[in-house]
This record gives C-alpha cells, sequence and structure tokens, in this order.
C-alpha cells in the first residue's frame, strides 16, 4: 500500500494556473502508473489524466485538453498536474492515485491507493 500526498491546490482566479504535486509519503521501490481525479460537489469523481511510468505514455480527459498536462518524476514516483487557463468549471477536489498494471490506466477501479485530496477553487 502507497501513502500518497497531494499539495498545490489552493484559490485562482479565472484564467490562471496552479501545479499539483503528488508523492509517496514514505519511500517506496515500486513505480505505479498513476493518475489525477477530481470531484465537483455533486458530481462523480472523473479521472483527468494518467500517466505510465513504461514509456512516460500518458492521458488527458478531452474537457482539459490543451490547458493541463501531467508529468513525473520517475525516479521519485512523484507526479505533477499543471493546470493552465484555469475555469470556474474546474473547481473540485483534486486526488492522485496510484494503480495496478504497466501501461496508462484510465479505468478507476484499477486505482488501489488513493490521496487525501487537495482543493481546487477558480473564481470567475
Amino acid at each position: 500500500q502507497v501513502q500518497l500526498v497531494e499539495s498545490g491546490g489552493g484559490l485562482v482566479q479565472a484564467g490562471g494556473s496552479l501545479r499539483l504535486s503528488c508523492a509517496p509519503s514514505g519511500h517506496t521501490d515500486n513505480s505505479y502508473p498513476m493518475g489525477w481525479f477530481r470531484q465537483a460537489p455533486g458530481k462523480e469523481r472523473e479521472l483527468v489524466a494518467a500517466i505510465s511510468w513504461v514509456g512516460i505514455s500518458t492521458y488527458v480527459t478531452e474537457s482539459v485538453k490543451g490547458r493541463f498536462t501531467i508529468s513525473g518524476a520517475y525516479a521519485r514516483n512523484t507526479v505533477y498536474l499543471q493546470m493552465n487557463n484555469l475555469k470556474p468549471e474546474d473547481t473540485a477536489i483534486y486526488y492522485c492515485a496510484a494503480a495496478r498494471g504497466s501501461g496508462v490506466v484510465t479505468d478507476p477501479a484499477a486505482y488501489h491507493d488513493w490521496g487525501q485530496g487537495t482543493q481546487v477553487t477558480v473564481s470567475s
């Protein structure tokens, strides 16, 4: 089991940027496919972006394509979510998670360890 810690959330005006980070709280010898999810009030949690350490492949959901970028530091099993041109509809709690598998993982059921989340609020 991996304990994940997110950071970098906050309040920003529409059009602004934030960079979220997620890292294991302790040492881990394993590298997992990672993902960023978000959950807005009254909505289901959705996958925003995912990354695979094998070939450093990435996935970004259509609604944030061109604005959000997922990247990672393989040696530290750390993953980032760069969010640009933020919109009020991006307001949500953002969670990072680790999955089983070796490629980019887009099935939420495959994610087995979750961080506690970080709040992102975008004002209009």
